[in-house]
């Protein structure tokens, strides 16, 4: 199954245009807490992505904030674990997309839009 990816130039797009968008940051909470990406209208979780790789043994209780009726924007460093983790929502049903290139990508982006 394959999961749906967003450029950071889309993602800065529907930022720009006031969207309501939920990221899920998988990373460690040390690496989250250095930086993660934000905006106005940005509801940001930080979720460890083994976590998430424990929802596969039915765990569900580790993502309950997460919502089942929005698209959440799954981010990790290099978009790798992020991927991961999204398929394995998106088994559970959520509505996820991946940020293309994880905040690494992001921040590259952001350096040519300044």
């Amino acid at each position: 199954m394959m999961t749906s990816k967003i450029t950071p130039e889309k993602l800065l797009q529907k930022m720009n245009e006031g969207e309501k968008l939920i990221l899920l940051d998988v990373r460690a909470e040390e690496k989250y807490n250095d930086y993660h990406i934000e905006g106005k209208h940005i509801e940001s979780l930080n979720i460890n992505k083994s976590k998430i790789f424990a929802l596969e043994t039915n765990d569900e209780n580790s993502v309950k904030s997460l919502p089942k009726n929005e698209q959440i924007i799954v981010t990790c460093t290099t978009g790798n674990s992020a991927t991961k983790c999204a398929n394995i929502l998106a088994k559970k049903e959520y509505d996820v997309v991946v940020l293309e290139g994880g905040v690494t990508a992001w921040k590259e982006y952001l350096k040519t839009v300044k």
